[in-house]
């Protein structure tokens, strides 16, 4: 039986209520919208039973917007809609208090700041990791978008806070076409160090070379997070619309499968839907 998954990595693209700037430079979802109902029809058949939406990098004005506007889908769609991880901005003291009090009631079940198109030393700062601090003290989690080569940096943030847990999305965007494994792996060695981090299963054909075989690819990252990290400190991620780029939803579901054929029943279901549970709805 096909193990079932809660998609921790669901976005949104709601064009005409809110900009999505990034998008121009990808063109399979530089137009057009993504909407749950457009997610119902990719993910027929792929066993996803719910989803936790995830920030969709909406322009800079709108990110509040976007967190008020999708906590109102919570409990909604088919997959139905379990909360929100919101975009917040911990680089900054002036409203970041009353931004965290307030999704206290937007169905809020964790935060995430995209830190790979940011200066790297923006996470470095004392003010951003005394309001990442904050975040972990009220229970909720902390997923952490990094570009591989800025691991180490994700190591100091990390292990500046043990008491907070972080979520690697996308097992840290690996440059899999280029072959970047090896640098990559030593990293995920000292991060997998940190008991409060964990790795989201997610995205990882996008990284590919389009003429590549996608599981033969990812197969060795996926291998080497299992190794490291093991089905306890796991999570699955669709990165639908995104992953369209690398081969759609479905086939990336396809590809799990596969990647953790190995796994038994009880450690596939700790990565597909438990830990999810643990990790993001514990707080509720």
């Amino acid at each position: 039986m096909a193990t079932e998954l809660i998609d921790t990595h669901q976005h949104l693209i709601l064009r005409g209520d809110l900009g999505y700037a990034w998008t121009e430079e990808v063109p399979a979802i530089a137009s057009g919208t993504f909407d749950q109902n457009v997610y119902a029809e990719q993910a027929a058949g792929c066993n996803i039973t719910a989803t936790i939406f995830m920030e969709s990098g909406v322009d800079d004005v709108d990110y509040q917007s976007e967190a008020r506007l999708v906590s109102r889908l919570v409990g909604s769609g088919y997959p139905k809609m379990l909360g929100v991880i919101a975009s917040c901005r911990p680089e900054t003291d002036d409203g970041f208090d009353a931004w965290l009090e307030e999704c206290g009631d937007l169905n809020v079940v964790g935060f995430r700041r995209i830190l790979q198109v940011m200066p790297d030393d923006l996470s470095r700062s004392e003010t951003y990791r005394r309001n990442v601090r904050k975040i972990g003290k009220v229970g909720y989690p902390v997923d952490l978008c990094f570009d591989g080569r800025q691991l180490s940096i994700a190591y100091d943030l990390v292990r500046a806070d043990p008491d907070t847990v972080f979520i690697l999305d996308h097992c840290g965007r690996p440059d899999i076409a280029s072959g970047d494994f090896a640098a990559w792996r030593q990293e995920m060695i000292k991060l997998a160090e940190l008991p409060n981090f964990w790795v989201k299963l997610s995205g990882l054909p996008t990284y590919c070379h389009p003429s590549g075989s996608k599981i033969d690819d990812v197969k060795p990252y996926s291998d080497t997070v299992l190794e490291l990290f093991g089905p306890s400190r796991m999570v699955w991620g669709g990165d639908w619309p995104v992953i369209d780029v690398g081969g759609g939803l479905a086939n990336w579901v396809n590809i799990t499968t596969e990647l953790l054929s190995g796994l038994s029943a009880d450690e596939r279901q700790l990565i597909g839907t438990l830990n999810a549970k643990q990790v993001y709805l514990g707080k509720r």
